[in-house]
């Protein structure tokens, strides 16, 4: 693993095309549970935070008020890019962000708009991330993994696999 010399431009590279994140948080008993959310950022700036709206009745918000704990997992398989974000969540009282986030996308969740009440805006602190960036083609990769199966040994150099530490 290798660190990234800009994690926030990397990190957002990785995912910008990428249209849904899996959001898992804890539950009280301990169990895991995982949604789809779709970012709502157009970059990730220094403060490294990721924004999602919920909703403030659901299980996201009232769950990440006792643990804000959180992973959220992106994958584009038709890249071959795969992330995953250990962060702190929270519920964020910023109407402003809301407003400069809103989609026309978001009222079909949110029927009243950027003032519905019952919108949130998940706020997510991204502490590290991990990714796993495959750049060769399909034909190479699986030439690489006959190669493995025929040598006995694991395949090398299947693309680029790092660490970023974000905030």
């Amino acid at each position: 693993m290798t660190q990234h010399a800009l994690p926030h431009a990397k990190l957002w590279d990785l995912i910008k095309d990428i249209r849904f994140g899996m959001f898992t948080h804890r539950h009280a008993e301990g169990g895991l549970h995982s949604h789809p959310l779709t970012t709502q950022n157009q970059s990730i700036d220094e403060a490294a935070t990721l924004y999602f709206f919920v909703p403030r009745s659901g299980d996201i918000a009232t769950h990440v008020a006792a643990d804000g704990h959180v992973n959220l997992a992106y994958a584009h398989p038709g890249k071959d890019r795969y992330v995953s974000i250990t962060g702190t969540a929270r519920i964020a009282q910023d109407a402003a962000t809301v407003e400069r986030l809103w989609t026309k996308l978001a009222e079909a969740w949110f029927p009243q708009g950027p003032s519905d009440p019952d919108l949130a805006l998940l706020a997510v602190r991204i502490e590290e991330a991990e990714y796993w960036d495959v750049t060769d083609s399909k034909m190479v990769q699986l030439y690489k993994m006959a190669k493995a199966a025929v040598t006995g040994k694991p395949p090398q150099d299947l693309g680029e696999h790092a660490t970023l530490r974000v905030s």
